[in-house]
């Protein structure tokens, strides 16, 4: 059998890479002579930076700048040429700030503005820009405030050098900057909003966005992707001009992802947590969507499943979850205990002859 593994990373946990190894030992366990390519996968969230890297090549760029909460840290962006790819997971991610120190009134993007003036400065004109996994909520003010001070200290945005610049977003999400489906309502609460912050967060949304329409004489709020990591998305869209692409098809377009299915008899895909919001343009339903058109089964992997018959209508030949029954989650979400249970999934999905159609 000849396998590929594309299989998201399980957030807070594992890598891609890191997933795929596991799977990888599961599968070798049962037939040591498996043939099996490994292609390291994101869709703008965690992962993105090394699996873009991994599929365009290029070096990491080191460089010290402000975390959400404004303490110093040590990041990397990607350089290819004059390209930049630039994964705001690492800069105000999530899970690099504790719970009890989550505030999204507070939280700002400065830190992701530091990265891009970096980067202009050293000569890149082109920008990649991963968006998932924020713990901000502040519309990208913080970014471009870092962009004014390092450009422009002293006057406006309009002063800032932006001119022959390109940028494209990698993102999963299509939801506008606010109302019901915005960056307030539905993002804010698992990044530390109580009730009370919600209607501020959603507040500064609007004023921000009415002040920004006023200014430049259009209004990008409510294109998809302008909710993204906290409506960074929309400061992207609104003041960069940038063009927001699904991100997994943009990293299946430039992996050559057809090609490296070619020979394949067996795709193995995942994430931590699979469901209805899967089928909303996530890593798993990417790659299941280029394998089927060279009808090669997709087994879905996953440490959460939901909505199990909808994922079946979609068309994975096969759905397990990869944690026990019982197993508490504040367990499940231990690297090791990831590790293991990736690894004895798959040998037992191996053992049985895979059970796809």
């Amino acid at each position: 059998m000849k396998y590929l593994l594309a299989i998201d990373s399980f957030k807070g946990c594992l890598t891609s890479a890191e997933a795929e190894e596991a799977a990888a030992e599961g599968i070798k366990r049962v037939n040591s002579e498996a043939d099996i390519k490994c292609i390291p996968v994101s869709d703008g969230g965690e992962g993105m930076l090394d699996a873009f890297l991994s599929a365009l090549g290029g070096t990491k760029v080191r460089i010290r700048v402000f975390n959400a909460m404004l303490q110093r840290i040590e990041v990397e962006y990607g350089r290819i040429g004059n390209t930049a790819i630039i994964e705001t997971a690492r800069i105000i991610g999530l899970s690099s700030i504790p719970p009890d120190l989550r505030n999204p009134l507070l939280a700002t993007s400065y830190g992701v503005g530091q990265v891009l003036a970096h980067a202009i400065d050293k000569g890149c004109d082109t920008f990649i820009i991963g968006l998932g996994g924020s713990v901000t909520s502040d519309c990208g003010i913080g970014m471009l405030k870092a962009l004014v001070d390092h450009f422009a200290s002293g006057k406006g945005f309009d002063a800032v050098p932006l001119k022959n610049l390109k940028f494209t977003l990698a993102c999963d999400v299509d939801n506008p900057l606010y109302g019901d489906q915005g960056a307030a309502i539905v993002f804010s609460p698992q990044k530390g909003a109580t009730d009370k912050m919600i209607p501020l967060l959603e507040r500064r949304a609007k004023t921000f966005a009415a002040l920004s329409a006023r200014h430049y004489g259009h209004d990008d709020s409510s294109r998809p992707g302008a909710g993204a990591a906290g409506g960074l998305g929309y400061a992207f869209m609104q003041y960069l001009g940038a063009e927001k692409k699904n991100g997994i098809d943009l990293l299946l377009h430039l992996l050559h992802f057809d090609s490296l299915l070619a020979d394949r008899d067996v795709v193995v895909t995942g994430e931590g947590k699979s469901d209805n919001q899967t089928l909303m343009g996530k890593l798993p339903v990417g790659v299941l969507n280029q394998a089927r058109k060279q009808k090669i089964p997709v087994i879905l992997i996953a440490g959460q499943i939901k909505d199990e018959a909808d994922l079946q209508l979609a068309g994975f030949s096969r759905i397990v979850c990869i944690n026990p029954p019982g197993l508490r989650l504040e367990e499940a979400v231990q690297p090791e205990t990831a590790r293991k249970n990736i690894t004895e999934t798959l040998s037992r999905i191996c053992k049985d002859g895979l059970g796809i159609k």
